[in-house]
């Protein structure tokens, strides 16, 4: 095996006609000497700079080696072999071969260099063009860059935009200069079921959260539905271990697009970052750290026959704590846990539960019912306390898989007013009722008088009519008692 110190196929043959013709340059021969220099030469046998043999070469070889060494300032350099003049131009492929095989590549990137090369020579069959070799092609193919293209999963017009994006942009490696500058976050599909608690087996989905420059894994857990749900469960637990970061990235699945996830991120001033779609490849991080935990976590469970959710949890978190934390990455030249203690950091402190609970949720407007003071959310029915009962259309704030906490929210400060409790029909059987104050904020009640005559709008108009001149525009009818 050549070790990474060997020189190139060039440079071993300049080296060997150098050390050969070198002698005669630092000695050079007298005059009528040089011939008898060269026999002496052409006599030997040198040692092939490329194969386990040996090898001899001719006076007229020796000759053009020493005049061109003589002649050069680099005579290393000199005596290399030439390149070819027509590298890069392909003078077997005639134009017309060249023109069909870009057609056919356009057309069909998918196919191998084989298929490429076969249907050419069907292609050209029965021209004057000449076939070339399959070497010939492959080589054409390689130096224009234009290798098999894998068809995506999903033949839709997004996946294929972005296998034409990554042909035509660079791919690039990055690392922020922070610790919680930047978070990456994404599932995990399991190489294999556990057994639910009904006795079913599923395959569970994992949950990471990782720290960019630290390589830090923030939280992992394992749930059984990629729901935003799952994500704000787990999410929340890495901001209670590892503060607040300044962005997070994930890719563009349902979850992480969900009215909570956006709003909440949004709330606790988390920038949200998104890779471009059918591009896993800006997430490489995290995908990296997938195989890690297929190759090492999972590998010790493989003599586990039946392996819970639970189970796999616990060792899910002794397995990175005690070994991921403390292993070294050789990318980063520093196990996980020594770099993110090192920094420098930028994380926040973390909000209470409470609060965090009430960041992830959407704010939804509905229409209060004035005949009972209530409005419907997601199939259930909640009381608007009778202070705000001359609110037409409220504002709620809630979590779509949790009803237990609805808040009333000003729309336009964002401030919560009150929270809203489901309507209990057994409760209200009972016949007691409160009281209702004014719609608006007074001590007293404002108790309603007789109204005084006519009202001065109908008595204005009387007045203006009256000074027109005009009569009346009716005719008077007279009853049978003759009023």
């Amino acid at each position: 095996m050549n070790s990474v110190t060997d020189p190139a196929k060039r440079d071993r043959w300049a080296r060997l006609r150098f050390s050969i013709i070198g002698p005669l340059l630092a000695a050079p021969p007298s005059n009528g000497e040089l011939q008898v220099a060269l026999k002496s030469l052409a006599a030997k046998t040198w040692r092939h700079p490329l194969a386990d043999q040996e090898i001899r070469f001719g006076v007229s070889t020796l000759e053009r080696w020493y005049y061109v060494a003589k002649s050069a300032r680099d005579p290393v350099a000199a005596l290399r072999n030439r390149l070819r003049d027509d590298i890069g131009r392909f003078p077997s492929l005639a134009p017309q071969a060249i023109e069909v095989l870009g057609a056919q590549y356009r057309e069909h990137p998918g196919w191998t260099m084989q298929l490429h090369a076969d249907n050419l020579r069907v292609a050209l069959a029965g021209s004057e063009v000449t076939v070339p070799s399959y070497p010939t092609i492959r080589r054409y193919l390689t130096a224009h860059g234009l290798f098999r293209q894998a068809r995506p999963k999903r033949a839709s017009e997004g996946a294929l935009m972005a296998r034409d994006r990554l042909e035509r942009l660079e791919v690039r490696s990055f690392e922020v200069d922070h610790v919680s500058a930047l978070w990456h976050l994404d599932f995990h599909h399991a190489s294999r079921k556990v057994l639910g608690r009904a006795g079913h087996w599923v395959k569970p989905l994992l949950l990471g959260v990782i720290d960019d420059r630290s390589r830090l894994v923030c939280h992992l857990q394992w749930y059984l539905f990629e729901t935003a749900e799952s994500l704000v469960h787990g999410l929340s637990q890495a901001f209670m271990k590892r503060g607040l970061p300044r962005a997070l990235m994930t890719d563009n699945g349902a979850a992480m697009l969900a009215d909570e996830t956006v709003s909440g991120l949004a709330a606790l001033g988390i920038v949200h970052q998104t890779t471009l779609p059918y591009s896993p490849y800006q997430n490489a991080k995290q995908e990296s750290f997938w195989g890690r935990v297929e190759g090492r976590l999972m590998a010790m469970l493989e003599g586990e026959e039946a392996v819970t959710l639970d189970l796999l949890n616990q060792a899910t978190q002794a397995w990175v704590e005690q070994e991921y934390h403390r292993t070294l990455h050789s990318e980063i030249a520093a196990t996980p846990l020594a770099r993110y203690l090192a920094g420098p950091n930028v994380r926040r402190d973390c909000p209470t539960a409470a609060e965090l609970a009430a960041a992830f949720r959407i704010q939804v407007a509905r229409r209060q019912r004035r005949s009972d003071g209530t409005v419907s959310l997601a199939g259930a029915r909640f009381e608007v306390p009778a202070r705000y009962r001359h609110l037409t259309v409220v504002h709620l704030r809630y979590a779509r898989w949790d009803l237990t906490r609805v808040d009333l929210v000003d729309a336009r400060a964002g401030q919560i007013l009150c929270a809203l409790r489901p309507l209990d029909k057994s409760a209200n059987a009972d016949g007691q009722r409160r009281a209702l104050l004014p719609a608006a904020a007074r001590a007293t009640d404002a108790l309603p008088i007789p109204p005084s005559g006519m009202a001065p709008l109908l008595r204005q108009l009387i007045a203006e009519y009256a000074a027109t001149g005009l009569p009346p525009a009716y005719l008077p009818t007279h009853d049978k008692d003759g009023a």
